[in-house]
């Protein structure tokens, strides 16, 4: 993928020195909060081998943010086709994110996915990008709503791939933006 910049972000492909950083935020307590599972380090290095060769075959993906001044991975940020059937439609562009907690509360997320919602609109040319969390992951749903995604109750749904061991995990919120509605807000902002 040619790198995305944005004011403060570098958002590029997966690149061997970052997979310490993959790991962490993919076995974090913390950061895992609303996952019904931990990953090991082998567990880690299978996703991040299959995000970087996704990121790098389509052009897109769920990326590695880098601050542009230091070159310091902060996790990721991206968009990817999801396939969550009868749920959300094979080939939905989702927007997805998470970083490690020490980046937290410093806008990177919501500046990182502007940019990449301007992908998805106005180089791939999707129509409609979603977005989708447990009930209560409020940090989560915040971003959502400061990128100008609307909640769709009627969409909400049982995760399939969340184990009835966790039940508490399993119902998520619907969110999206069209591809109209980006338009908008972005004509309202300049």
């Amino acid at each position: 993928m040619k790198p995305i910049r944005t004011e403060r972000l570098i958002l590029r492909n997966w690149q061997e020195r970052d997979r310490d950083l993959f790991h962490r935020i993919n076995s974090d307590e913390q950061v895992m909060e609303f996952f019904g599972m931990r990953r090991s380090r082998a567990e880690s290095d299978e996703l991040f081998d299959r995000l970087a060769a996704g990121v790098e075959r389509d052009g897109f993906g769920f990326a590695a943010a880098e601050i542009a001044v230091s070159g310091e991975c902060i996790g990721f940020v991206g968009i990817l086709r999801t396939d969550l059937a009868p749920f959300i439609p094979k080939g939905t562009m989702e927007i997805g994110w998470r970083l490690a907690p020490e980046f937290w509360g410093k806008g990177f997320v919501t500046e990182a996915a502007e940019a990449w919602l301007a992908h998805a609109f106005e180089v791939i040319g999707d129509d409609e990008v979603v977005s989708f969390a447990v009930s209560n992951n409020n940090r989560s749903t915040a971003v959502m709503q400061r990128l100008g995604m609307q909640p769709d109750p009627s969409r909400d749904f049982d995760h399939p791939r969340v184990p009835d061991t966790h039940p508490e995990l399993k119902r998520h919120v619907f969110y999206s933006l069209a591809k109209d509605q980006w338009q908008e807000r972005k004509k309202a902002a300049i």
